[in-house]
């Protein structure tokens, strides 16, 4: 019956926009094939010792505990970001906040892939020297998404459950909101996109 239940557009807080079901089956089904495609998805390892329970790969700039490299943490060079996912960016911005995005300009993408058990911690994307929009994109199993405050992990915050196919954009001064995922849906996903898991791209400006 959810399926079936209108999710409007919502803006969390200024800035901060979450527009559902923006993506296409068939886009979704072509972006899980790009993630599908790019090599090199590992645990991040922390400064702590500590290792995330995502799965990533980083495109343009790698990024690692708490900076960016055009290298990875083997030496490898980044893969490169390509101009349909920054296309694909200008576009979800312009929808989500009402105005051209022309000069939007995404030179980083994170993809994370979490398993069942997989989550994030609230934290701030703040290793950029941009303050331009973070553009978030979801596939195959919903998740729970937290949406903080700028200044503490703690309340207030709002819980959103994005689902496939889902944008969520943060820019403007919701830009350093602390955010994080509690929880994911195992099973949620639609089995035709053919993705056990879910996949979130996180496109970024690094200002490097």
């Amino acid at each position: 019956m959810d399926a079936l239940l209108p999710r409007p557009r919502a803006e969390l807080a200024p800035g901060a926009v979450h527009v559902p079901d923006w993506l296409s089956f068939a886009e979704q089904r072509d972006l899980v094939a790009a993630c599908r495609g790019f090599a090199g998805y590992r645990h991040t390892r922390l400064p702590n010792g500590g290792v995330m329970s995502v799965k990533s790969v980083c495109l343009g700039w790698h990024w690692y505990p708490y900076g960016y490299s055009r290298t990875t943490g083997e030496g490898t060079p980044v893969l490169p970001f390509p101009g349909w996912l920054g296309d694909l960016g200008r576009r979800a911005l312009a929808d989500a906040y009402g105005e051209p995005a022309d000069g939007y300009e995404p030179d980083i993408a994170l993809v994370n892939f979490y398993d069942a058990a997989a989550k994030m911690g609230l934290h701030q994307d703040k290793d950029e020297r941009s303050l331009a929009p973070v553009v978030s994109f979801s596939l195959g199993d919903a998740c729970v998404f937290r949406f903080g405050n700028t200044e503490t992990r703690g309340r207030p915050y709002t819980d959103v459950e994005l689902r496939s196919g889902d944008v969520f954009v943060f820019g403007g001064p919701s830009r350093l909101a602390y955010h994080g995922v509690p929880k994911t849906l195992p099973g949620t996903a639609d089995p035709a996109l053919g993705l056990t898991g879910r996949l979130n791209i996180t496109l970024r400006v690094s200002g490097l």
